[in-house]
Formats: C-alpha cells, structure tokens, sequence
C-alpha cells in the first residue's frame, strides 16, 4: 500500500512539473540573433522575430533556413528543459510519453 501512495505522489509531482512546463520559456536564434524564437516548455512558439536587415527578396532560402534553424535550436533547448525538470523527478527513469 505505500508503493501505491508513493506512486501517486509521483505521479501527482510529474503532472505539476509537466504543467509548469507551459510556463516556461525557451529562446533559439541563427544568424547572430538576426532571427528568434521563443517557445514554451510544451514546444508552443510564442513569437518569431526578424531583423529587417536579413529580409532580401533575392534570398528567401537563407531566410528560410535561419527560421528553420532557429526553430530547431528552441526545439531543441524546450526537450533539454523537459529533461531536466521532469528527468529530476523520476530519477533519470525513461517514461513513455513524458521526454
């Protein structure tokens, strides 16, 4: 009976950490900053920033792969974060569904 209660506590701390999370901010950028990301813990992007200077008509593909290259990088920062917060509460125990 009290594995089961320390399960729930457990479970009940992953749930509270998971939610936090969505509070959290994350930052990717390429280009030296000319292009930025912010991201949530849950991986929602809250705002992309260009700097005008990067925006030529004549190079939409380097624009391109700044964006997708600063995406990945929050991407990237949001799973590390995860890791950390939820990682630290299961012991480094790989669960489905949470990492």
């Amino acid at each position: 009976m009290q594995n089961l209660k320390m399960l729930q506590q457990m479970q009940e701390r992953l749930r509270k950490a998971q939610e936090e999370l969505g509070n959290e901010v994350v930052e990717g950028t390429a280009g030296g900053g000319a292009v930025k990301i912010v991201m949530t813990g849950h991986q929602k992007v809250q705002s992309v920033t260009i700097d005008p200077e990067v925006v030529d008509p004549q190079d939409v593909e380097m624009l391109q792969d700044l964006v997708t290259a600063a995406i990945n990088e929050a991407v990237g920062k949001s799973h590390e974060l995860a890791g950390k917060r939820l990682g630290a509460l299961t012991g480094g125990m790989k669960i489905p569904g949470l990492m």
